[in-house]
């Protein structure tokens, strides 16, 4: 029988989710209370609908039907429901099943399932949505297979399991088409989630930015407020849809409004229906609001409101979306759509910016402002711009999942405070940046920082430079300021990435052009030797220099530098002076020959390279630069700090391009979960650490061996011991205060008979403390190596991370570690080994043997490849592994174990909690 936990409502099954077409919905366990919904539900459903689902015509549902279908004990018999709005719109249900298909007595780990959508609901992807879910819950009571009987004429459910991307077996048995699902979840089923997730995300987020029609809610009866600037920003930016203007107060027939625009007092009076709302209410009447939207069944909602609580706000999004709405906010500054066919400007008090290429999110209104005038004055707009405020709801992560397959986006730049899911965030950068690059700016990095408030995210163990490594070899350009952003984002929209290192530089003053060459050598750029030009170089010579530079193969890159020189002219017996053009001829023909130059270079099938400009007072010429696609700055270093990111993603995608395997290593992966089956604590939350013989079995089970220790709480103990392993030996004391520390004379090694033995450890007692408080042990000796630490640990935001480094001081006081997110394959695990700057020691630094660095990077590849696969698992560390010429040895291991909880990247589609 369930026990009463498990036949409590199980409140962690509720979910929010995002349909196929951009629309929300909830999925919920069904409950005894929900009788009239089910009723009302099966009416509304088509007698074709009816028949598909069980086998015959059922008009209606009986009283035993009802009470059958909504009370459940939530182990062997559970329903879920999709609401909108409160409304049932579809059901799912299983019932457990012994092996001859009927009712199971006994456990069982199989289960019988059945889908019911209305008519009107069905095509969203509601049922594929349902079968994940119901896969999950099942999986969680230990049902591993569903067995479901479909007619043949129902083709769209037998379409909805056979897409689902799980191990499947079809027969055909009395008229009926029998699927038996195996749920454990696949790459292939997680493909297609993930697929799935992306398209319902993309297009919840293109339905806001593109709406047919858009009320703005809150508009005052005259002039002034943000209600009404939105308006007049939507009507001056050329709105290609609808507008309406709603205030409860306003009358229709006194209101003065602009031409075009409809006045009401409700959402709900406008006759044509409304995609987008922007909400310019006070905060105390968003709750009304809201739910005027959602009755009149509007898409998306833009909430400018300011003053909104935690409380409040986890309820205003609880609301829209029980009403399938997504929403921006609250406290944000809006949305923007360049595309001529849209033209939507929903902010308050800006001008439409240019058509461009950039995507923009912002969490700050602030920094959104700054943001669209710093592209402005570079002469480049967005193609689309978003400013979430709170991002209660719709996200950066959401906005990755639209600029991903948006044609119109070539850019994506970035200004976050906080990263709701980083797992995520991770997942779907390191998706678009394969196709465009990702440019973030992150704020609130120090510690005591606090960002504004969103929706509800993990705390991060993981130190935010860490995060920002981790980012950064996700593709993700992580940038320090707001002007790198805007820097790097510009070079990545108008120029190549280019194919190496290397700049060549080229101007008319020594001065800058040498300043130039430092920045490059700062940033890790390879400066080619100068090109000087003589200060009264024009458009031509400029031209012609950047020409040859460009064709030059020893340069991936090339910065031009332009400075005006004080004129020399003396003048003539009159007085007068010839008038003189700026230095290098009138900007826009330096432009032009510049731009020229750049078009030669590539019809002559040079291959394509970043040009950089950087010039010092040249009025005009950024913006004849801009004109022309050439990217300039005002100093040498925020040039070359654009070109080693540019140079950054160039080398990352190439890596991308060829990312290595997860290599098949022979390991008993089922010793290790019968293993972790006994010790891992069942209560979510708790841990434990393993003792160091289940740590040795456990690691042994991974193809890890360490090196045995016995204990020695005597002298004579430690002789014997010394004698079982052989000599020679070291002497340790396992006390947490002295472990690993031969500086404090808690190590003695190299002890290579009994009597050298019993003196080190009469004066390791004598010196440090009793036996019992040292607990000394002894192991037999590795071969002499270089001592590494390896450590792998769980962190509750970003996942398992794979960390790498010197044991010791380099990792410990210098921080000079590696890290890497869980699973690592077999190039990463190089790369891990070599990203440490203490590397070379591993390498044969000065004349030394170099260390068997191909087994070291096999340890690495095992400890991965033990967190990927057993997720409680939540800590290993392995200080030191001794890496010799040939071989390694794990000298110490320690293995930490809890109940990890849900799996949020194995686990059902689900929108983030409030």
């Amino acid at each position: 029988m369930p026990s009463p936990e498990e036949r409590a409502y199980p409140a962690h099954w509720e979910a929010d989710i995002v349909l196929r077409d951009g629309g929300t919905a909830r999925v919920r366990p069904i409950a005894p209370d929900d009788a009239e919904r089910l009723v009302s539900f099966y009416e509304q459903v088509s007698d074709e609908s009816k028949y598909y689902r069980f086998f015959a015509p059922y008009p209606r549902l009986s009283d035993r039907d009802v009470r059958r279908f909504t009370h459940h004990d939530y182990v062997d018999r559970v329903g879920l429901a999709a609401t909108i709005g409160g409304e049932f719109i579809a059901t799912v249900r299983y019932d457990r099943i012994d092996h001859l298909g009927r009712p199971a007595s006994e456990p069982a780990d199989e289960a019988e399932v059945a889908f019911l959508v209305r008519d009107d609901q069905q095509g969203r992807g509601v049922a594929s949505a349902l079968l994940e879910h119901i896969g999950a819950v099942a999986r969680e009571r230990g049902i591993r297979r569903f067995a479901a009987e479909v007619l043949p004429a129902n083709t769209k459910m037998i379409k909805v399991f056979t897409d689902a991307g799980y191990f499947q077996k079809r027969s055909f048995e009395d008229g009926a088409v029998r699927l038996t699902l195996d749920l454990e979840p696949t790459e292939r089923s997680l493909a297609v989630m993930r697929a799935r997730e992306q398209r319902a995300e993309a297009r919840s987020v293109a339905r806001l930015l593109a709406p047919g029609s858009v009320a703005v809610v809150g508009v005052s009866r005259s002039p002034g407020g943000a209600g009404r600037a939105v308006l007049d920003s939507l009507r001056a930016g050329g709105f290609a849809g609808r507008l309406h203007a709603v205030n409860h107060a306003l009358d229709p027939q006194e209101a003065v409004l602009p031409a075009g625009v409809s006045g009401h007092r409700s959402v709900r009076d406008v006759p044509d229906h409304v995609d987008l709302a922007v909400l310019a209410v006070p905060a105390d009447q968003l709750h009304r609001a809201v739910t005027e939207c959602g009755e009149a069944d509007v898409q998306g909602l833009v909430v400018l409101s300011e003053g909104v609580g935690r409380d409040e706000q986890r309820e205003l999004v609880r609301l829209a979306r029980s009403y399938g709405m997504r929403l921006i906010g609250p406290g944000a500054l809006g949305l923007i759509n360049t595309g001529e066919d849209v033209r939507l400007n929903a902010t308050p008090a800006l001008r439409m910016p240019e058509r461009g290429g950039i995507g923009v999110f912002t969490q700050s209104g602030a920094i959104g402002i700054a943001l669209l005038d710093g592209l402005d004055r570079r002469g480049i707009g967005p193609s689309s711009f978003v400013s979430a405020g709170n991002r209660a709801d719709v996200s950066g992560n959401d906005l990755l999942q639209h600029w991903d397959e948006d044609a119109a986006t070539d850019v994506v730049l970035m200004y976050l405070e906080s990263i709701g899911n980083p797992r995520k965030f991770t997942r779907l950068a390191r998706r678009t940046a394969a196709r465009k690059p990702v440019v973030v700016v992150k704020g609130a990095r120090q510690r005591g920082s606090t960002p504004p408030p969103g929706h509800a995210a993990p705390a991060a163990r993981t130190p935010d430079t860490t995060v920002r490594t981790l980012l950064r070899q996700a593709g993700v350009l992580m940038v320090d300021t707001f002007t790198e952003l805007l820097d790097t984002g510009v070079l990545l929209t108008e120029q190549p990435p280019p194919a190496g290192p290397r700049v060549g530089i080229l101007g008319n003053t020594d001065a800058m052009s040498l300043l130039a060459y430092d920045a490059c050598l700062t940033d890790g750029l390879q400066p080619r030797p100068v090109v000087a030009l003589p200060g009264s170089a024009g458009p031509g010579a400029f031209g012609r220099a950047l020409r040859t530079a460009l064709a030059d193969p020893a340069a991936d890159a090339v910065l031009v530098t332009v400075v005006p020189t004080v004129p020399t002219e003396l003048p003539d017996s009159a007085g007068a002076v010839e008038p003189r053009t700026p230095p290098g001829g009138h900007v826009e023909a330096l432009a032009d020959a510049l731009r020229e130059a750049v078009e030669a270079a590539a019809a002559e099938g040079t291959p394509r390279k970043p040009v950089a400009v950087v010039h010092l007072a040249m009025e005009g010429l950024q913006k004849a630069l801009a004109q022309r696609g050439l990217p300039s700055y005002p100093t040498p270093e925020r040039a070359s700090g654009a070109l080693a990111e540019a140079v950054r993603y160039a080398r990352w995608r190439a890596e991308a391009g060829s990312p290595g395997k997860v290599p098949d290593l022979d390991v008993d992966e089922s010793a290790a979960t019968g293993l972790l089956a006994e010790a891992t604590p069942a209560s979510p939350g708790r841990g434990r650490t393993l003792t160091d013989e289940e740590t040795a079995r456990l690691l042994l089970s991974y193809g890890i061996p360490v090196q045995p220790t016995l204990p020695a709480p005597d002298a004579d103990a430690a002789v014997e011991a010394a004698r079982t392993l052989g000599f020679p030996v070291a002497l340790k004391t396992t006390a947490p205060h002295l472990r690993h520390r031969a500086d404090l004379g808690g190590v003695r090694l190299d002890i290579a008979g009994e009597n050298g033995l019993r003196r080190a450890y009469r004066e390791l007692t004598e010196g440090l403390g009793a036996p019992e408080e040292l607990r000394p042990v002894v192991q037999a000796m590795a071969p002499r190596g270089v001592g590494t630490l390896v450590r792998g640990t769980l962190d509750p935001a970003i996942g398992a991370v794979l960390s790498f480094g010197l044991a010791g001081p380099p990792s410990e006081l210098l921080g000079d570690t590696a890290h890497r997110l869980v699973p690592v394959t077999d190039k990463e695990a190089a790369g891990l080994v070599r990203a440490i700057r203490s590397a070379p020691l591993l390498f044969g630094w000065r004349g030394a043997e170099p260390s068997d660095t191909a087994a070291l990077e096999e340890v690495l590849l095992r400890v991965s490849l033990l967190m990927d696969d057993h997720p409680q698992v939540v800590a290993v560390e392995l200080d030191p592994v001794v890496v010799a010429p040939r071989g390694v040895t794990v000298l110490s291991a320690s293995v930490r174990v809890a109940d990890p909880g849900r799996r949020p990247d194995l686990g059902a589609r689900r929108l983030p909690a409030y």
